[in-house]
Order: structure tokens, then sequence, then C-alpha cells
């Protein structure tokens, strides 16, 4: 049975990812941060480890690109989840009697506008969306709402008050599937990559680049700067790579390896939204 890190618990929506990623049985491992995740995967406690990347909505999670690159994990895979926030709390309850509503930042944000016409309610950032979720059924806590998965209801138990309170209702999060070892995917089955690199401050590097990748049929899905902390001004690039041949993007990585500093494959793995 293999073992999974997630971020979150049970009922979250990385639990809902392993479930679907993985066609056999697994075991998950519930770490209530990211750095705990990577802790996880670094130990061997997991053999691989699902973890959020960017949002539609909210956009990139960067600390996250740093998580990545730090600890020299791979991308395996992706998986895209369609993203539903449902206000949940104990039975017999109405959204008159709520005082509080406690979920992740990413959920509070997610879901802004509806909170704007409950002005009486206040909003608390926490770790996890089903944790919350967890803590009101085992302590019996009224006038507490959380934001949560379906799924989160049905396994501790508790009341769905409103449905889908997104503010955007097609809203997707994009999770990467990571491991501590490179990946063993056959060239017949990787169709994207993940790459990060470094340039110098000249005028026109990183359009060159980019123009590079274009002229070797490379389709450029995301690019996120994040800056060097050990070196002020300075920027790694992270960029993700969709192709239909595989050799057109050997030619483009070998280039790459010329013209930027540290460059790095972070993962050549099947694009999940095919």
């Amino acid at each position: 049975m293999k073992k999974i890190a997630i971020q979150g618990i049970q009922g979250s929506n990385h639990h809902i990812v392993a479930n679907n990623y993985y066609d056999s049985n697994i075991q998950i491992d519930e770490c209530l941060s990211f750095d705990s995740l990577v802790d996880s995967l670094l130990s061997d406690k997991s053999e691989q480890g699902i973890m959020a990347i960017e949002n539609t909505i909210a956009g990139s999670i960067i600390p996250n690109y740093a998580l990545i690159d730090k600890n020299n994990l791979h991308i395996s895979g992706e998986y895209y989840l369609p993203i539903h926030h449902h206000l949940m709390a104990l039975p017999n309850q109405t959204i008159e009697d709520l005082k509080e509503v406690c979920s992740h930042p990413m959920a509070l944000l997610q879901c802004k506008e509806f909170f704007k016409q409950h002005k009486h309610i206040k909003l608390v950032e926490d770790v996890d969306t089903s944790a919350v979720a967890e803590r009101i059924a085992k302590n019996n806590l009224k006038g507490v709402a959380a934001i949560a998965p379906k799924m989160a209801a049905d396994i501790f138990n508790l009341e769905v008050i409103e449905d889908e309170i997104q503010t955007i209702k097609n809203n997707a999060t994009r999770f990467v599937i990571l491991q501590t070892q490179p990946p063993k995917n056959g060239k017949s089955e990787i169709n994207k990559a993940s790459l990060k690199f470094e340039l110098d401050h000249k005028r026109g590097s990183l359009a060159a680049i980019l123009n590079m990748m274009s002229d070797c049929k490379l389709n450029l899905t995301k690019i996120q700067s994040l800056p060097k902390i050990e070196t002020p001004w300075k920027y790694a690039f992270f960029v993700d790579v969709t192709f239909n041949k595989y050799e057109d993007y050997a030619k483009a990585k070998s280039i790459i390896e010329i013209m930027a500093e540290d460059f790095k494959v972070l993962g050549e793995y099947k694009n999940g939204r095919i």
C-alpha cells in the first residue's frame, strides 16, 4: 500500500485529489502544513506527496515553488481539481445563528463576496478547511462554521447550510505530485515539463529565452518569478511548458543550459489537462 502525504486531513481537497489520482489503495499521511508534507517525503515516511501549487482565482502559491526547489523535490504528475466551497456547521443551525467562520485563508478569499452579505459573521483564518470541520464536530461548537468540501460534512456529520459559496463558480486548483527521486516517466508519456532557471540582469535576456522556447515549438503555460533571498534583486524563474514532440523539448532544454544559470528540471510528466 502506497503512503501519500497530503496537506490537511481527510475530507480536504488534497484528500479528494489523492482518491482521484491513485487507482490502488493508499494510506494517507495527514500534514497540517506544506513544510510538514515536505518533511514526510524527506524522511521517507511517505513515497509521494500532493501539493497545491496554483489556483485560478488566487494565483500561484509562491512559497511552494521555493519548497520544491530548495528541497530538490521532483514533480512526477499533476491534477486539476474543480473547487467547491460549502458552508457547514452542526445540525439544526441557520446562517443567522453563526458568529464565526473559520477556514484556510485561500478558501476565505475565494468566498469573499458571499460573506459581504453576512457581515455579522467574523472570518477567522485557520490551517486547513477540513480540520475546522473536524474540530466543530469533536468539540460540539455551536455558532461556528467551516468552509470545506462536501466530503468533510459527510465524514464529520455536519450539515451544509449553503452550497457553492465561492465567488467564481469556475474555480480550480492545480496540484502537483511530488517525490524525492526523479520519476521514471517514459518519453512517450511526457508532454509537459516544469523548469527553473536564473538570468543575468541584461536587457532582453528573458525575452531571448522565451523566444527560443517558441522557436522550439514549446507552449509556455506558466511563468513565475521568485526573488533569491541570498542575492538581492536577482530572481529565479519557474516555467511550465507543454509540447507535442519530446525531441523539440529536448532541444530547447539543451539550449537553456547554455543561455541560463542554475538550470534545473523540476519535473517531466503528462499534462493533467488533456
